[in-house]
């Protein structure tokens, strides 16, 4: 069989069972399974594929069409100028996580010495992003839990990157301060679990959801953040669009200067905050 209508057929097969972007699964599966290159794809497109090929590529899509993500499949990402490896231990790093980093690395990169706070870091993907991004950083990260922490201590390692790693409940016995502490905290309400695709009830579900709105944690986090904070610090946070207008308009109520960012879509999704009156 060719390489072009064994595409076809993955994508065909994926698509039958409900899988959301049959064809681009399709195509990351074959390339994993065949040891390809994008490029070698397009230009041996009507090469044959040998029986142990063929059967490599059967197996991942039964993975696939069984609704494991694909990153799982897949066992490494590129994200953030980074590798991540991801596994049912964290959240897959998602492309919105990723414009989050886009987002606050100015502020970053223009302090000498900046010390960065990551919290609920779970794959390592927003502290590895900065460290890598700026190295004279000094950036410590956290997570509830030990096998996420896990994980990013590997990420770390697998990218030659320091961080220092700490268990600990949100800012619970984390010492400061830090001149951006940032979270994609847990955010769905809790509403949201009777709906979840396939692809997510697989996730950890002490990272997704987050009381009646989805704002339980990020509360929390907001509440201790002040005290963490040097001055001029800022608190960046990822949310759903359905609940960041309502915490910036609490975050203002409760004194601070905060303001919405727009996600790639156009929905706004970032919370940017700096305590009022702090220095510019």
């Amino acid at each position: 069989m060719q390489l072009r209508d064994l595409l076809r057929q993955g994508a065909a097969r994926l698509g039958s069972a409900g899988v959301p972007s049959p064809e681009v699964d399709a195509r990351e599966l074959l390339l994993s399974a065949l040891h390809l290159t994008p490029t070698a794809l397009l230009t041996r497109a009507h090469e044959p594929v040998g029986a142990d090929g063929q059967a490599r590529y059967a197996a991942l899509l039964d993975r696939r069409a069984a609704r494991e993500p694909l990153q799982h499949i897949l066992g490494e990402v590129e994200w953030g100028g980074v590798r991540l490896r991801c596994d049912p231990r964290a959240l897959v790093p998602r492309p919105e996580t990723e414009w989050l980093l886009h987002l606050l690395l100015p502020g970053v990169q223009s302090r000498p010495r900046p010390r960065v706070l990551d919290v609920g870091t779970g794959t390592g993907a927003l502290a590895l992003g900065v460290k890598a991004a700026c190295p004279g950083a000094a950036v410590t990260a956290t997570d509830l839990s030990p096998g996420a922490l896990a994980l990013a201590r590997e990420n770390a390692a697998l990218n030659g990157l320091d961080v220092t790693w700490v268990q600990a409940d949100l800012l619970s016995g984390v010492p400061g301060p830090f001149d951006l502490i940032v979270s994609n905290p847990p955010y769905l309400p809790d509403g949201d679990r009777a709906h979840a695709a396939p692809e997510v009830q697989r996730d950890p579900q002490l990272a997704l959801y987050s009381g009646p709105d989805g704002l339980t944690l990020a509360r929390r986090l907001a509440a201790q953040a002040p005290a963490a904070l040097a001055a001029g610090g800022e608190l960046w946070l990822e949310l759903d669009p359905r609940n960041a207008a309502t915490l910036a308009a609490e975050l203002r109520t409760d004194g601070w200067e905060a303001q919405l960012h727009a996600d790639l879509t156009g929905r706004e999704r970032f919370v940017q905050a700096r305590r009022a009156g702090g220095p510019g």
